[in-house]
């Protein structure tokens, strides 16, 4: 059979796949550690890591073998059953959380729906809040997700337009403003949910010592400090966890991408026990959520992530690669932020035409907020990597 080329893929896609994403017009086929490969044989890097679901380079071999050992014994059980792989996952990313429980699910956007029952039965139920009056403070330019629950309270008009009713209970508040926190808190108020850096949003950093004031406002009101962790977590800040840069303890942590490596989608809840207690058997659950085969590779997904050293990496050039591009002269760069390997070049005009150079170049990143290039290559590259690719993106950057 004769392989197909690029456009022939993407027509074929065009014609039979929904049309709800802008893709570069690259055709990956295979993948190793930073770099990617179209079906034409053109090697990339990549600077996007599948949205930091690829911490671990991709096809990391533990992982892998994890994954392909597992496969072959048994996959899935529902949670009718028990597997003896659960166990171990529950107990590894509770220690690691410095938490008590762990509910684990699917998807990301799954956790946080998660998250939000948990955080509104333990309001009814521990905080003695009435009946349906739970309210959830959230910031502008979040992103959590894609459900209908969680696209009614993002600011984006896109992820909301045509796709009401939304469910209520949901105050909104600036990002970055602790102060804003503390007067939109109401007796019923049972949690507030919030990245620790907003990603989607463009790689915001909120200003120091927010998240220590923001837990402080938590405690003294009795609500619920949940961090959606799902891409800034494991690794990929230069710290385990982003909020390990203000040592603030949440009382729920939200996982999910880099848990699995890129091999499968994995996601959980991270909790204190009076949280996750309030569930009980019926009150929530998941066919796929904690199987054998998920649990298996999160395993050795953590593994990778703190015996190989891919957190002290990502933190060293992390702030090695946001140098170099501080460095960039173009009259169009606004700013140029991060945190690890968690970077945005912010533009005063639209950045997809810098990511389609940059792809001629060999460098794969996608814009985000139409304005801003992201840099979030897998945590495994090395200091010549990060090389290479700062002198394409300095031709294209300082050429358009």
């Amino acid at each position: 059979m004769l392989k197909k080329t690029t456009r022939e893929f993407i027509e074929l896609e065009d014609k039979y796949g929904a049309h709800n994403y802008h893709p570069l017009d690259v055709v990956i086929t295979r993948a190793e550690g930073v770099w990617v490969y179209d079906v034409e044989g053109n090697r990339y890097l990549d600077c996007l890591s599948a949205y930091s679901a690829v911490n671990q380079g991709h096809c990391h071999p533990r992982i892998l073998a994890a994954l392909k050992e597992q496969a072959a014994r048994v996959t899935l059980t529902s949670r009718a059953f028990r597997n003896d792989k659960l166990p171990l996952f529950c107990e590894k990313l509770a220690k690691l959380a410095n938490k008590d429980m762990v509910l684990p699910m699917n998807s990301g956007a799954e956790a946080v729906e998660t998250a939000i029952k948990a955080a509104r039965k333990w309001g009814y139920q521990v905080k003695g809040i009435p009946a349906d009056q739970a309210e959830i403070i959230v910031c502008e330019n979040n992103f959590h997700g894609r459900t209908t629950t969680i696209v009614g309270f993002s600011t984006e008009t896109q992820y909301r337009e045509g796709f009401g009713p939304f469910t209520p209970g949901f105050k909104i508040i600036p990002f970055g403003d602790a102060g804003a926190l503390e007067e939109a808190i109401t007796p019923n108020t049972c949690a507030f949910l919030v990245e620790p850096i907003q990603g989607e949003a463009g790689i915001h950093i909120p200003p120091a010592g927010y998240l220590k004031q923001v837990e402080e406002i938590c405690k003294k009101n009795r609500v619920l400090l949940m961090l959606d962790e799902i891409q800034t977590g494991l690794g990929r800040t230069g710290r385990l966890f982003a909020f390990h840069y203000e040592n603030v303890n949440p009382q729920v942590i939200i996982v999910g991408k880099a848990l699995s490596g890129g091999f499968y989608p994995v996601s959980a809840v991270v909790a204190d026990r009076e949280v996750l207690e309030v569930f009980k058997p019926g009150d929530h659950g998941s066919t796929f959520g904690g199987n054998p085969l998920a649990c298996a590779i999160a395993l050795a997904a953590l593994d990778v992530i703190t015996e190989e050293g891919l957190i002290e990496n990502a933190d060293n050039l992390g702030r090695y690669f946001l140098q170099k591009l501080q460095s960039l002269q173009s009259p169009h760069i606004v700013d140029v932020r991060g945190k690890g390997l968690f970077i945005g070049v912010e533009l005063d005009t639209k950045a997809r035409p810098y990511c389609e150079a940059l792809k001629e170049e060999g460098i794969l990143c996608k814009e985000t907020h139409e304005n801003v290039i992201r840099f979030a290559p897998p945590l495994v590259i090395t200091k010549d990597q990060i090389d290479w690719a700062f002198e394409r993106i300095k031709k294209v950057v300082e050429s358009l």
